[in-house]
């Protein structure tokens, strides 16, 4: 799950759908706030904690062709979330490489007014858990920063591939889920395989320029409480900062494109399978803490392209920190 894009967990439109079914959807795999700076670096092996904290609002629900709605003017979403994030790298080298335990588990409160005349409902509880293992290699040279304070410059490319899981043990109920977009947990299954890069320039501009991207494939299980299978999604993180000291700014985002139809009982959603797109833009910034063994980031993100979904924009902080 991740920054605004948590809104493919509760907003994607069924057209001119009655309202008795009108709202299903997914999630998407990784961490709440999503991936953009040094994506394919791992950290010296250890124990490593951190937490995320979301704000995002959604609006102007969409069709397949970009155009708003009728009968959702008033639509409205919310999300106020939390999730602590848990990274083990065991003091292990397989294939010249180091591998990654990736764990989050979200709660937080989720509010949704869809129809007109309609009011707005908000719940608070549990989300669902995303686990992800990966494996990840460098083929960089380090070197100092001009602040000796701050960490060291990777010079060079690093390339990880892994395998993550969306588990659906959340807070779901159907009725709201459908009607309201207000539930927290979303009741189906995400098994996505992933590939990622980092690469770090010389100095150009000020320290090194990075460009790190990371290709989620998203592949869902059918909601058994409602016979609603989603498509497949291909979805990549992005992001273009430059090192300066102990900060790293720069431009982030995300694109997200359906490529099967959703189903519901076996049949497409007409008439165009409700297959969603999402481009996202804004921009990150990252503080390093090395006298702590911490970074802390702010990111923030507003939609640009959206197809059978929501625009929608938000602010995630996260901080992280070796344990052990």
């Amino acid at each position: 799950m991740r920054m605004t894009r948590y809104w493919l967990a509760a907003a994607l439109v069924c057209g001119l759908a009655p309202a008795s079914h009108a709202v299903e959807g997914s999630t998407a795999a990784g961490p709440i706030g999503g991936t953009d700076v040094r994506v394919a670096l791992l950290p010296p092996p250890g124990v490593y904690g951190g937490i995320a904290v979301l704000g995002a609002k959604a609006f102007d629900f969409v069709d397949g062709r970009g155009e708003k709605i009728p009968g959702f003017g008033e639509a409205d979403l919310s999300a106020k979330i939390v999730a602590p994030l848990l990274v083990y790298i065991p003091d292990l080298q397989v294939f010249g490489g180091s591998l990654a335990v990736v764990g989050t588990a979200p709660a937080g409160e989720k509010c949704g007014h869809i129809f007109s005349g309609t009011g707005r409902v908000c719940r608070f509880g549990a989300g669902d858990p995303y686990v992800e293992v990966s494996w990840a290699r460098a083929f960089v040279t380090p070197r100092a920063s001009k602040d000796p304070g701050a960490f060291p410059i990777f010079e060079g490319l690093a390339v990880a591939i892994g395998f993550g899981v969306v588990l659906p043990f959340g807070q779901y109920n159907a009725f709201e889920a459908n009607n309201y977009a207000a539930s927290v947990g979303n009741n189906i299954y995400d098994f996505a395989p992933n590939v990622a890069f980092t690469y770090t320039t010389g100095p150009i501009i000020f320290e090194g320029t990075e460009v790190s991207a990371k290709l989620y494939w998203n592949n869902y299980l059918k909601n058994p409480a409602t016979q609603y299978a989603t498509g497949a999604l291909l979805d990549v993180d992005f992001a273009v900062t430059e090192h300066i000291g102990r900060f790293q700014v720069g431009v982030a985002g995300y694109y997200v494109t359906q490529i099967a139809d959703d189903r519901q009982s076996g049949v497409p959603i007409a008439p165009d399978g409700r297959r969603a797109e999402i481009l996202e833009l804004g921009g990150v910034l990252a503080y390093d803490m090395p006298e702590y063994g911490a970074s802390v980031k702010i990111k923030g993100l507003h939609t640009v392209i959206t197809a059978n979904t929501v625009s929608s924009y938000g602010v995630v902080v996260g901080l992280i920190k070796k344990l052990k």
